[in-house]
């Protein structure tokens, strides 16, 4: 059946809010070739009042990332004209040498990271975009960390941008993604492309993966709601006691799989089990461990005709410190830069050496 004769049969067939929803996936799915659909973010709150920020990065294509820093008064620049100098110093992790964020935060706290959104990301045409206003779906996260110290200044200026229709050249294809921001006082929040128009949601949760919407997760989230880090107690039938099959059996029932949302719950369920960690680097740590069950080793997620997905990199950011960490796949051992690692006055874009492998330690018999 070929796309006209299918789109004519959900037209006499299905209920008009149902055909719309599965035509926009028809017509997404014909525009790009699937590719990762895995990452995970979540923001834990910290014992010194601050928040701590972690994500995975999974892609079938190698994006070349590298640790950078954006110095204050960097020349940016989007399309339709759109040119901007930094306010605000960066750090993250960039993608095929350029100037954009995939994922980071600014010196006031500000954080956050693009993420995957397949069959639901459209954004408005090139056409319809004015003089000034155009941004490329990869440069909007660079937009917002470079300009804006908090969620509610970003969700100010959103009238002021359109994120375009546009192919990367790298990856040939138009990234269908949409975006997590946190902020220093706590707020949360999700943007999604959606219609050709930028949907902005409050998230205090906190967590977020892929496709579908940002509002059909929470409420998938309802069917979750016995969940709890506490074992069950016993149950009592008639004059039988049934005990529980070892420890974990509060989260007795929660997915397992990789898919967004299956990954959307585990990651709700480890933000509650977790509550408020330490500050600094425990609470580092903390995240660091708990974003490590979303690994995905090569070849557990295959799309066929391509590479396996991977776990490219692993992200967390104290917003408290000040401070922006990563492991990859080569070297997942921490490490890690803050703004008085680089010149934050500087003039050019800083690339930041981080080992590309790591090997095991050689250890030694403790002295007597």
């Amino acid at each position: 059946m070929n796309m006209k004769t299918c789109l004519t049969v959900l037209r006499r067939r299905v209920p008009a809010v149902l055909a719309s929803a599965v035509l926009t996936a028809l017509t997404a799915s014909a525009t790009f070739t699937p590719s990762a659909e895995a990452c995970t973010s979540l923001v834990l709150p910290a014992s010194d009042g601050s928040r701590i920020y972690t994500r995975t990065m999974e892609f079938a294509i190698d994006t070349k990332s590298r640790l950078v820093g954006l110095p204050r008064g960097l020349a940016l620049t989007g399309q339709k004209g759109l040119a901007w100098e930094s306010k605000y110093a960066a750090i993250g992790m960039n993608a095929f040498g350029m100037p954009a964020l995939l994922d980071g935060m600014n010196e006031k706290g500000l954080t956050g990271g693009i993420l995957y959104f397949p069959g639901f990301a459209q954004y408005t045409a090139p056409q319809a975009v004015g003089p000034g206003q155009g941004l490329a779906p990869w440069e909007f996260l660079t937009w917002a960390l470079t300009r804006f110290a908090t969620v509610a200044e970003v969700k100010a200026a959103l009238p002021q941008i359109r994120v375009m229709d546009m192919e990367e050249p790298d990856m040939k294809i138009v990234p269908p993604v949409h975006y997590t921001l946190h902020d220093a006082t706590g707020a949360s929040i999700v943007i999604e492309p959606v219609d050709g128009a930028l949907k902005v949601y409050d998230n205090p949760l906190g967590v977020m993966t892929n496709s579908p919407e940002f509002p059909w997760h929470m409420t998938n989230l309802r069917n979750y709601v016995n969940l709890t880090p506490e074992n069950v107690p016993p149950l009592h039938i008639n004059n039988a006691v049934i005990h529980p099959l070892g420890a974990g059996s509060g989260l007795h029932g929660i997915p397992g799989d990789l898919t967004p949302p299956s990954r959307f719950v585990r990651a709700a369920a480890m933000v509650m089990s977790a509550g408020t960690v330490q500050g600094g680097l425990k609470g580092v740590r903390m995240a660091e461990h708990i974003a490590s069950n979303f690994d995905i080793p090569k070849g557990m997620v295959q799309v066929k005709g391509m590479p396996p997905d991977l776990t490219q990199w692993t992200s967390v950011a104290d917003m408290g410190q000040d401070r922006y960490y990563i492991k990859t796949w080569a070297n997942p051992v921490l490490s890690g830069a803050g703004f008085d690692d680089f010149n934050v006055n500087g003039t050019a874009m800083v690339n930041f050496a981080v080992p590309a492998t790591t090997v095991p330690q050689v250890l030694k018999p403790d002295s007597e």
